[in-house]
């Protein structure tokens, strides 16, 4: 829970870990290109860079919705 609790972490793996590497495009988004274009010829190697580069912005995401129902909840 105490990472969950450190935005500024997330936030700096998001932008380091998340994006890397950063040219021609930033790693992550040319795999999400590779996925809803069908994820044809992806192997289970290509499957767990994506999960890798992708749990970064999984946890911001938690985070802010956990931040909003508990603002809101509270």
């Amino acid at each position: 829970m105490a990472l969950i609790k450190n935005w500024k972490l997330i936030v700096l793996l998001c932008l380091s870990l998340g994006l890397a590497p950063f040219t021609p495009e930033p790693h992550i988004v040319g795999k999400l290109r590779w996925i809803i274009g069908g994820a044809k010829d992806m192997q289970l190697m290509d499957w767990f860079d994506t999960l890798l580069h992708g749990f970064p912005f999984v946890l911001l995401i938690l985070i802010i919705f956990l931040k909003i129902f508990k603002k809101n909840g509270a």
